[in-house]
């Protein structure tokens, strides 16, 4: 076995050492030939790690990825335009157009914005979660497509993607924000016919560690870009403030955070790493960009030292397991009941971000 690593960058590099061994050739990294989420989120995470050790063979890593799904004139491959989770990994292209300055990597992502313009919205303004669930919105939306919307808008001159952005998180959280607790729902039906929307809110009735993760991770993100001067910009802020401080108050006993949020030791609950990694990268950058004291840097240490206990070794492979599989919206039984993965995309990725949150807070 390797030497345990003492920082959380050598942690990052070893998870990005195990990932590569086990796909030497990223266009085999599951799901094959599909552009989606569950390799965005983890070569997100990748891009995050190069950004700091600057390693090259991490960005040809997810060049080599990227390059798996475009043709030859860069339009994008295997993805559904009117599913948020195959917009998610166009954020990668951002930082390889940068890089490498080939104009196939602006072909594509002119296409997910072209998507992303035409995107059916339900009756109240709000983007579906994809074209198998129409009209219902999701928290995990927010962050396939609203960091995505706010680079490309604010870098080639279309505020409209980024004024829609806005939008649809204040939206999101209209809907979904329950005021006795301060978190929020996994999912609205505005149709009310979903076997698990109420029948007065709309909403699903329990609340998913993970769909709410995705939620101060994708505004921190969106803040980094949206210009100073922007109408929305307080809002968002004040909406991370609101959704992490409710957070931090669910935190379990290990400093992890529990697949269903509010129900920390009760039966069948557990505690899941992806929601606490995108918890903890989220208050780091919450705490970076002044929106929440110092004093939360405590919450982000524990959380932090909760998932690393609970890692494994294979060798030299660092297994990181408690990463609920994909879920949608359900009942507590459901959400307590879904299988686990070690290694899975979605945690390895979340993992990662987490990692360069606590490296930049550390140096």
């Amino acid at each position: 076995m390797v030497q345990t690593p003492s920082t959380p960058l050598e942690y990052a590099q070893a998870a990005v050492d195990t990932l590569r061994r086990t796909y030497p050739n990223p266009a085999d990294l599951p799901p094959t030939q599909h552009f989606h989420y569950h390799q965005g989120v983890l070569l997100s995470g990748v891009h995050q790690t190069y950004l700091i050790n600057n390693d090259e063979s991490y960005l040809e890593y997810i060049r080599g990825w990227i390059e798996s799904n475009l043709d030859d004139q860069g339009h994008v491959l295997n993805h559904d335009p009117v599913c948020l989770d195959d917009i998610q990994p166009g954020i990668l292209l951002f930082p390889l157009y940068d890089h490498f300055g080939s104009s196939r990597y602006k072909t594509g992502l002119d296409q997910l914005a072209d998507d992303l313009e035409a995107y059916p919205k339900n009756d109240e303004g709000g983007f579906w979660h994809n074209d198998g669930v129409p009209r219902q919105m999701w928290l995990d939306g927010l962050y396939m497509g609203g960091p995505m919307m706010v680079e490309y808008g604010t870098r080639f001159g279309h505020r409209n993607l980024v004024d829609e952005a806005v939008r649809q998180a204040l939206l999101m959280q209209r809907k979904t924000r329950v005021p006795e607790t301060g978190l929020w729902r996994h999912a609205y039906d505005p149709d009310r016919k979903e076997p698990w929307a109420d029948p007065v809110t709309g909403l699903s009735p329990e609340y998913w560690g993970r769909s709410i993760g995705w939620v101060p991770m994708a505004v921190v993100n969106e803040l980094e870009l949206l210009p100073q001067s922007h109408p929305g910009r307080e809002d968002l802020r004040n909406l991370v403030r609101d959704l992490l401080t409710a957070v931090c108050r669910y935190q379990g006993p290990d400093g992890r955070w529990w697949q269903v949020l509010d129900k920390v030791g009760q039966a069948g609950n557990w505690p899941e790493n992806s929601c606490t990694c995108l918890f903890v990268a989220a208050i780091c950058k919450a705490v970076d960009q002044g929106i929440l004291d110092k004093t939360y840097l405590e919450v982000a240490n524990k959380g932090y030292e909760g998932v690393i206990t609970s890692l494994e070794w294979q060798g030299d492979d660092l297994l990181i397991g408690d990463i609920c599989i994909g879920t949608g919206p359900g009942s507590y039984e459901e959400y307590c009941q879904r299988p686990t993965s070690i290694n899975d995309m979605h945690g390895v990725g979340a993992f990662l971000l987490m990692c360069a949150g606590m490296e930049r807070i550390r140096v």
